[in-house]
């Protein structure tokens, strides 16, 4: 219940409520590009500015490697359950989409846990880095796997599609901001953190609000798209974010990783990309349905993090480690 009485939660409640009224307010899309981008770079930055402090040590390897290994796994597991309910095609888009990351739904963590005077390590920036891309790779690989055993003669679109999509991924201007904030924080430490504050520390909040009064805007027009579907899409739209944030609530206890960072690891298990994903997965998986795929991360699985899950989250920490 405390999450709820956040203001920044109770603005995507508000927006959500308000797209299913069919209220005509909406957020101009430059100045929600914009909130984005702010939100990026001030993670970027916090990330980095607490590293400095930090420095780098075994538990900051651990959790890296954690993540990628995350990364790999979730999409793997997440496919091999989905084929079993809709097309290899749909199930490779949405094992992509689960298997990536919400930095929104990382964002509102990391504000939750200083909220609730929990610390984490500025690394858990880089961690969400690196649980971007695998993911979608491992969609195309899958995707075109599908296409070859359906049509044989498709196999020439694999090597193409591949090395478009590698080099998109990883020069994406969302996750090149983050890293260069990440780095120009870790660079600046101190000093530089006492000169961004104004920017990266005391407008956040107000910022992230703003921006999560057009998610949940945007959430509410997508649950049309989810009209019809068989009830597993709904199940798995809940039960996979629990399923993938205890698979690494285990590798947190097994690893000795501290309770802040195992928060945001759940967190990142548990979320679902309804933006960078879905945007190469269009291009690269195209007889995959966006409004399945794009309306269980968004509309579904995302309000249910926010509302739910990182809260969840946070008491199985605080209570098994």
């Amino acid at each position: 219940m405390k999450t709820l009485l956040d203001p920044a939660i109770l603005f995507f409640v508000f927006g959500l409520l308000a797209g299913l009224m069919k209220s005509n307010l909406e957020i101009p899309p430059q100045i929600s590009r914009f909130l984005s981008l702010y939100l990026l770079m001030s993670l970027g930055l916090k990330g980095g500015f607490a590293l400095a402090k930090s420095g780098v040590n075994g538990e900051v390897a651990i959790t890296l490697a954690c993540a990628v290994g995350l990364a790999i796994s979730i999409p793997l597991l997440g496919y091999q359950i989905l084929k079993r309910f809709v097309s290899g095609y749909d199930a490779a888009a949405i094992a992509a989409t689960y298997g990536s990351v919400s930095a929104v739904t990382f964002i509102t963590a990391t504000q939750f846990l200083e909220n609730a005077g929990i610390p984490f390590g500025g690394h858990m920036a880089a961690a969400m880095a690196l649980m971007e891309s695998p993911a979608i790779i491992l969609a195309v690989l899958l995707a075109n796997r599908t296409r070859h055993q359906l049509a044989p003669q498709s196999q020439s679109k694999a090597g193409v599609s591949l090395s478009k999509l590698l080099h998109e991924s990883l020069t994406d201007g969302a996750q090149v901001l983050l890293i260069g904030a990440l780095i120009i924080g870790l660079l600046t430490g101190e000093a530089g953190k006492a000169a961004m504050q104004p920017f990266s520390g005391d407008l956040f909040k107000g910022m992230l609000a703003f921006f999560l009064l057009d998610m949940g805007l945007l959430a509410s027009r997508n649950i049309s798209g989810l009209k019809g579907k068989s009830v597993w899409v709904f199940l798995y739209a809940i039960a996979a974010p629990l399923l993938h944030a205890s698979i690494a609530l285990g590798l947190a206890h097994w690893l000795h990783i501290s309770a802040g960072n195992a928060v945001l690891l759940m967190v990142l298990a548990a979320s679902a990309s309804y933006i960078a994903v879905p945007a190469a997965i269009r291009f690269a998986i195209p007889e995959a349905n966006p409004s399945l795929y794009v309306g269980m991360s968004l509309a579904l699985t995302f309000p249910f993090n926010l509302i739910v899950g990182i809260p969840l989250y946070t008491w199985f920490v605080l209570h098994l480690l």
